[in-house]
């Protein structure tokens, strides 16, 4: 049995196979996802987990180079979006429109599904490389 990572197999094999550039989604409960791109479903309940405790799981565990937001959070979900920038401060954080974020789980690798019920909770995480 593995002693440290997520211990779902399903994200550390997605993990394992990230390379420079990859992406996948970190997403609430109501993000449509494609029917090719691989969904790791972890919602429970409404609100369990919660898309910031994904994402901050899955920061500890893979090099983060770049995180992308819908444009929309900013204003339509402020708690997760100060939470987001202040977590990684030192991430460079890109900011698109919330339809083209949702087009881009077409190129995901994986598109991890939260049990977030709150609007615009979902990122793209970009991997980087750790030398």
């Amino acid at each position: 049995m593995k002693k440290t990572g997520p211990l779902n197999r399903d994200i550390a094999s997605v993990l394992a196979r990230m390379g420079h550039t990859d992406t996948i989604m970190i997403a609430d409960c109501g993000l449509p996802i494609p029917e090719h791109t691989p969904c790791i479903d972890l919602s429970l309940k409404l609100g369990t987990p919660s898309f910031l405790e994904v994402l901050m799981t899955i920061s500890e565990h893979m090099a983060v180079e770049e995180l992308t937001l819908a444009e929309e959070v900013k204003l339509s979900n402020s708690p997760v979006h100060n939470k987001l920038t202040a977590y990684f401060h030192d991430v460079p954080i890109r900011y698109i429109g919330h339809k083209d974020l949702k087009r881009s789980a077409n190129d995901a690798k994986a598109v991890i599904r939260t049990g977030e019920a709150s609007p615009y909770a979902n990122a793209i995480v970009h991997s980087g490389v750790i030398f």
